[in-house]
């Protein structure tokens, strides 16, 4: 990426596990610290650095702006002896010098590690202290459990490849292995390996291996072998939370009653029967619509999620899964929708989900799963159930990888998508000009509860500038209400958007909840809040003088024609001073306006709409003041010449 580029993310996205900036006159130890962060951090590919930038806290509305590096040649210098004398390996960091604004910037990228290589860490300082992992847009120091993790992933053969020590031959079942021979032949009836034995099948699986640590020749289940063929009692003793939990839970949040919490159905069988026992109780607890065709005498039934999406869910769930983690699945019935739980973030980042190509954290498993026609491992789970659930007219489905607690959600909503219900409901936000990507947006936040960048992204697909902005102008309109900052960030419906006893009246069939579950819920202990959710808000909402400014700003929107409030709201820190200035005279042209006010639609301070915009259009005759005998007046305000509007 560019500097400039850089800059555009940090504005509309702040900080993110891939971005830091710093303002860095010299080589200093936060950005040390970053550097390991971003060379440790596993499947993240690497970090950037923007370095002579700084965050103005003091400006109504935060942003980054250019500060410059005083001696960028001895920075990149000094940093890339930093870098290959300060830690345990040389990290070789990609350094370059560029102009924005006149200043210098020294744009740095930091590779990923090899597996070999990891952990990075301080030499003076050792391990565990010395590495640090980048979790969200922080770095944070390791334990022993991320070093556990740093010191598996150099073995070159995945986890599932790995030997069960306590399991033997005998915890395999006959009747398993029955159910994948029958399987095989469906898929393909001349295929070689249905002619072998179940030790030559086995083996070929990859299912067993042989122990090394054993006098005698010992053939011991792997992972693999045991998760696909293994009998509970086995998969009980040796996976303990290695289970599928279907749980019920009435209303749209979790636990939502003290008195009745939910009802949980506990699932453990080898995964062929697993996948079929749990999506057999999902169907069954579903609800169903029915179809009755020209000519039959009989009506279908068919449940409102389709089956080929909840087959593709819980295939994706299970052979995805981090078998490391000693969690299990959980599959989630609210009231208005399925959430299925699995431990382990996406390999694949979350921008390209739904792109071809696979990149499966069980290749055994996987395999197994392909041969037999569960699954394709061609990347295309994702855009199949995402196509299906559009073919249904149902809400397309939303998926949060969330690397920092090591869980994947995916979330399939009941909901018929801009039904007439929905029209009705939208109706009463007319004066946002909303565009069509904004309104299915604001679908998703009345039935999920919140939105971020990533589900605005895959729901519109759109890149992730768009999504921000898009997602800021409806902050703007007094739609939605952002919390967090930096990657937690995550916007929820706003008082504007109405309270569920509105949303009723308007004709949506469910409310909202008063808190965020859609995104951030935490069911069963299977990951913590995020960090920057709820224990550092956003400095808009913080602070009591900004929210009167912000409220103050929404009662001088609310008085201005939809079409003009929604040219403000689409405005940033850095749009082009000729369209500001044209908003300016547009607002001016409908009455005068003082300075203060100005500042506070346009989210920029008095003295910057002063210099900017006021004088410049002062002087090509489209302002005037009201009071031009006194200039300087308490009272002074501005109005537009003539039709210059």
């Amino acid at each position: 990426m560019t500097a400039l580029e850089l800059l555009q993310n940090l504005n509309l996205l702040d900080e993110t596990e891939r971005i830091e900036a710093k303002r860095a006159s010299e080589a200093g130890k936060s950005l040390l610290e970053t550097v390991c962060a971003f060379a440790n951090e596993p499947g993240l590919g690497g970090g950037w650095l923007l370095l002579g930038v700084v965050r103005e806290e003091m400006a109504l509305f935060p942003s980054y702006q250019v500060e410059g590096v005083p001696q960028p040649d001895k920075l990149c210098a000094d940093l890339a002896t930093q870098c290959r004398e300060a830690f345990n390996a040389p990290v070789r960091i990609d350094l370059s010098t560029e102009q924005v604004d006149g200043q210098a910037v020294v744009v740095a990228y930091v590779p990923e590690a090899q597996p070999q290589d990891k952990p990075v860490f301080f030499k003076s300082q050792g391990l565990p202290k010395g590495a640090l992992r980048r979790v969200g847009s922080v770095d944070q120091r390791c334990t022993d459990d991320d070093l556990a993790v740093f010191y598996q992933s150099r073995q070159r053969e995945t986890f599932d490849a790995s030997l069960v020590p306590d399991a033997t031959l005998d915890d395999l079942a006959p009747e398993a292995l029955a159910d994948y021979r029958q399987a095989r032949a469906e898929a393909n009836p001349d295929a070689e390996e249905l002619r072998w034995s179940d030790e030559e099948l086995l083996r070929s699986l990859g299912c067993i291996q042989t122990d090394a640590n054993s006098p005698a020749t010992t053939w011991r289940p792997t992972v693999a072998g045991l998760m696909l063929f293994g009998k509970p009692q086995a998969l009980r003793r040796c996976f303990p939370m290695t289970r599928v939990d279907y749980i019920r839970v009435p209303g749209r949040e979790w636990v939502p009653d003290p008195e009745r919490r939910f009802d949980t159905l506990e699932l453990r069988d080898p995964l062929f029967r697993l996948i079929r026992r749990a999506q057999a109780a999902v169907l069954d607890d579903l609800p169903k619509g029915f179809a009755l065709k020209e000519g039959d005498l009989q009506r279908q039934d068919k449940p409102v999620i389709p089956q080929r999406v909840i087959r593709e869910a819980l295939v994706n769930a299970l052979m995805h899964r981090s078998y490391r983690s000693h969690s299990p699945v959980q599959i989630i019935r609210y009231a208005n929708r399925l959430e299925i739980r699995n431990p382990g973030f996406s390999l694949k980042s979350p921008e390209h989900l739904g792109e071809p190509g696979s990149e499966p954290r069980n290749p055994r498993i996987a395999a197994v799963l392909h041969e037999t026609r569960f699954a394709e491992t061609k990347g295309s789970g994702i855009r199949v159930m995402r196509e299906t659930m559009e073919q249904a007219g149902l809400t397309p489905p939303l998926f949060e990888s969330d690397r920092g607690n090591d869980q994947f959600v995916a979330r399939y909503f009941f909901h018929h998508f801009l039904g007439t219900d929905d029209v009705a409901w939208l109706a009463q936000f007319k004066d946002a000009q909303l565009s069509p990507d904004e309104a299915k947006a604001l679908i998703v936040v009345r039935e999920a509860g919140a939105i971020d960048n990533a589900a605005y992204r895959a729901l519109n697909k759109v890149d992730t500038l768009a999504a921000s902005a898009a997602l800021r102008r409806l902050r703007d309109a007094g739609l939605l209400q952002q919390k967090g900052r930096g990657s937690a960030t995550y916007y929820v419906p706003a008082e504007r958007l109405g309270p569920a006893d509105k949303a009723l009246e308007a004709g949506a069939d469910a409310g909202l909840s008063g808190k965020p579950p859609g995104l951030f819920t935490n069911p069963g202990g299977l990951s913590s809040n995020p960090r920057g959710l709820s224990s550092n808000p956003s400095p808009l909402s913080s602070n009591p003088q900004t929210a009167e400014q912000d409220a103050a700003r929404a009662a001088l929107l609310d008085d201005l024609p939809g079409s003009l409030a929604a040219r403000l709201g689409a405005i940033g820190q850095r749009h082009p001073p000729h369209e500001v200035q044209d908003l300016v005279v547009a607002l001016c042209a409908l009455r005068d306006w003082p300075v203060n006010e100005l500042a506070l639609v346009l989210r920029r301070n008095p003295e910057v709409v002063r210099q900017n915009y006021l004088r410049p259009l002062m002087r090509d005759g489209r302002l005037v003041m009201t009071r031009p005998d006194e200039p300087n007046a308490p009272t002074q305000a501005y109005r537009a010449v003539g039709d210059s509007a």
